[in-house]
């Protein structure tokens, strides 16, 4: 019988879903930390042999995580982990993957980080804050400005947030270029490897760093990097902290190189309450929550549902990742 351990929430959520999967399956809930339950009866830590794991965003905020996690690395029978993550930088995920268990990844969040990118990248093209501001003067002025369909944007990475990405900014009629690995991305114009970014730096209006985090992306956007940036570009991260160097973007701010900056995530979470960030007029700020939206769960309990029925039928996963996602040959 394939054992499966996920949160008692998630379990609710999906169970009359599942059903036509029993008698196969055993569902092992975690109603509250460190506890474990079965058809109602508590399960003992030690009795656990999960074959499937599955850890959702909801587990992460209820701080239910260490109780999915445990058994995860401590148990010999897993098999397959569903992580609600899209990116695999942190280090217990190679030691998930060097036990042999097979990661499946959320794109589940692309279309709210899409969103949000969209977002604050009009906001900043068009002049709203500036209309604002003439508003309260009662002021009948002009606003001039660039329209968005004759800027220019760069898009590091473009895996599934990338490519939800992609779709929003040329429905907008963008130039876009993809930074990424391979073969060309098909809705960029065109596509460059990361070891050419600087040539496309000068004429870029918007910058979106939607890449892992890895050896060779860590502080890429660094003094070098904004001392190529066009004056008055925008920057956008919802990748990881560890893409920017903080410091040189201080010091690309001053320059505006770039202009603005909008950032979801910072090389220390939380930011610290005395970080420069929080005050800067050019930055905005939010707490790694770009993949809040109300549409995020539902869509990750399709994709566990869907993944679960490709596992249990030996066919290949949906978002599997691969060695070289957690620094593995």
């Amino acid at each position: 019988m394939t054992q499966i351990l996920m949160s008692e929430a998630a379990h609710l959520r999906i169970r009359d879903r599942i059903a036509h999967l029993a008698p196969g399956l055993r569902i092992v809930t975690v109603p509250e930390a460190g506890r474990y339950q079965a058809d109602g009866a508590e399960v003992a830590a030690a009795d656990l042999a999960p074959e499937i794991v599955w850890n959702t965003q909801e587990a992460y905020m209820s701080g239910l995580l260490p109780s999915l996690m445990r058994p995860l690395l401590d148990c010999p029978s897993v098999r397959w982990l569903q992580t609600f993550n899209a990116g695999l930088d942190l280090p217990v995920f190679r030691r998930i993957m060097e036990k042999g268990v097979r990661i499946t990844k959320s794109s589940a969040q692309g279309v709210v980080i899409a969103e949000y990118v969209l977002a604050h990248a009009l906001s900043l093209i068009v002049p709203i804050d500036a209309q604002r501001q003439l508003q309260a003067r009662r002021e009948w002025g002009r606003t001039q400005y660039r329209e968005v369909s004759q800027t220019r944007w760069l898009l590091v990475g473009y895996g599934a947030i990338g490519e939800q990405i992609a779709q929003r900014a040329r429905a907008f009629g963008v130039d876009l270029t993809v930074v990424r690995r391979g073969s060309d991305a098909g809705l960029a114009h065109r596509t460059l490897p990361l070891s050419r970014i600087s040539e496309a730096l000068p004429d870029t209006d918007v910058v979106v760093l939607a890449c892992a985090l890895t050896d060779e992306t860590r502080d890429m956007c660094n003094g070098a990097f904004f001392a190529a940036l066009k004056p008055g570009a925008i920057l956008i991260n919802i990748g990881r902290g560890g893409l920017v160097d903080e410091d040189a973007l201080r010091r690309g701010l001053d320059a505006s190189r770039p202009a603005y900056a909008v950032l979801d995530v910072f090389q220390t979470e939380p930011l610290p309450d005395d970080h420069w960030i929080w005050g800067h007029p050019q930055v905005r700020v939010s707490a790694h929550t770009s993949n809040s939206g109300d549409g995020v769960q539902p869509r990750a309990d399709i994709q566990f549902i869907g993944n679960l029925e490709r596992y249990l039928a030996g066919e290949p996963l949906m978002n599997e990742a691969e060695r070289s996602e957690v620094g593995l040959a």
